[in-house]
């Protein structure tokens, strides 16, 4: 039973340490859909403390994982525990039911799953977490309560701190397709497969064939098997980019700018409302410079044309802006505004507004 016992604890508390690990150094993520959250139940009015709870609940979940995986404290934080489980199995439940967000980020972008997915794994942990409630008073530490509490307050402390900076910065690891490195313009084209399914006549059997791998030149077999449906895998739809670009006209310059062979500078602003001015007043002097070398500069934002005539006048920027959908555009870069250089459709680096290089500090390290 002693085996059993730690094998249940430290099996949750390491889902608990990866959940909140992946979530509290992307904060930002987290927020997005904590305010989806809150958009489907009709409660807006929590919008604004969103990134305050997002990064406290990570604390939280990372901390109760430190707990059990070392044996931490834990008659004290299984009373936190089980309830946390208790309202986000619910939750999971009326997601995996109705669907209410298409996310819920119970991993961050780290791992993706869909809604059964995660009630299914939350069942799963409950089924974990349970006896580990009920085996609390058998797990004994090597620090007294006082050592425990110490080392617990301390690294939450630590990892709250590392959360925080990788919100005012960018997050300590990119899970993102746009990361450092990645092509994003996927241009190679994945051949294309087809399978058609014929019944049998006589049996009502159905067999499925990857055309154009079956007789269909065969008269006698053709004689008593007949076509009943087609269907198609693409490859090049699943991995096909997310990301359009247009003018305000509805023009697509996708391909344009991500198929660019020289370098690219691409400016984001999901929301000019929301972007903070001082990133912009920032960023001039390197645009100015790298339009003079002759490299595109953009910004690509979800505002309207109103909204960004009336911007553009207010803070003076000339680079051209163009539209794209503001989810794709959070997942590009977890600043508003941020900047990301490509060239060739590689991404070659990526910066929050507190962090906008010099021009000649990023001339020197990047354009070769």
């Amino acid at each position: 039973m002693k085996i059993l016992r730690n094998v249940f604890r430290i099996l949750v508390g390491l889902v608990f340490i990866y959940s909140g690990f992946v979530k509290g150094i992307d904060p930002l993520g987290t927020v997005y859909r904590m305010e989806d959250y809150f958009l489907v139940f009709n409660i807006p009015v929590f919008i604004p403390f969103a990134l305050y709870l997002t990064i406290f609940l990570c604390i939280v979940e990372f901390s109760l994982g430190i707990s059990l995986l070392f044996n931490l404290w834990i008659r004290k934080t299984v009373f936190v525990l089980v309830p946390m489980m208790i309202f986000f199995t619910i939750l999971t439940f009326f997601d995996a039911a109705y669907n209410l967000v298409p996310d819920c980020g119970c991993f961050g972008d780290a791992l993706k799953l869909t809604n059964v997915q995660t009630f299914i794994k939350n069942i799963f942990l409950m089924a974990l977490v349970l006896p580990v409630f009920t085996w609390r008073k058998k797990f004994r530490s090597l620090l007294p309560p006082s050592g425990e509490f110490t080392v617990l307050f301390t690294i939450a402390l630590a990892f709250c701190i590392l959360s925080v900076q990788c919100y005012r910065h960018l997050p300590l690891i990119d899970f993102m397709g746009w990361r450092v490195g990645n092509q994003i313009n996927k241009t190679e084209r994945l051949p294309v497969t087809f399978y058609v399914t014929y019944k049998n006549k006589k049996t009502g059997e159905e067999k499925e064939y990857v055309s154009p791998n079956y007789p269909w030149n065969d008269s006698v077999w053709l004689a008593d098997w007949i076509f009943t449906s087609q269907r198609v895998v693409d490859p090049n739809r699943e991995q096909g980019l997310a990301l359009r670009i247009e003018d305000q006209y509805g023009a697509d310059y996708t391909s344009s700018v991500l198929d660019n062979p020289d370098y690219q500078f691409i400016l984001v602003a999901y929301d000019l409302k929301k972007a903070d001015r001082e990133g912009f007043v920032k960023i001039l002097p390197l645009f100015k410079k790298a339009i003079q070398d002759g490299y595109s500069f953009i910004c690509l934002t979800n505002s309207l044309p109103a909204e960004i005539k009336k911007f553009r006048m207010d803070n003076g920027t000339a680079f051209d802006y163009y539209n794209s959908d503001d989810v794709v555009l959070k997942t590009l870069v977890r600043s508003n505004p941020g900047l990301i250089l490509i060239k060739d459709g590689h991404v070659l680096a990526k910066w929050g507004f507190r962090d906008f290089p010099a021009y000649d500090v990023l001339k020197k390290k990047y354009i070769k």
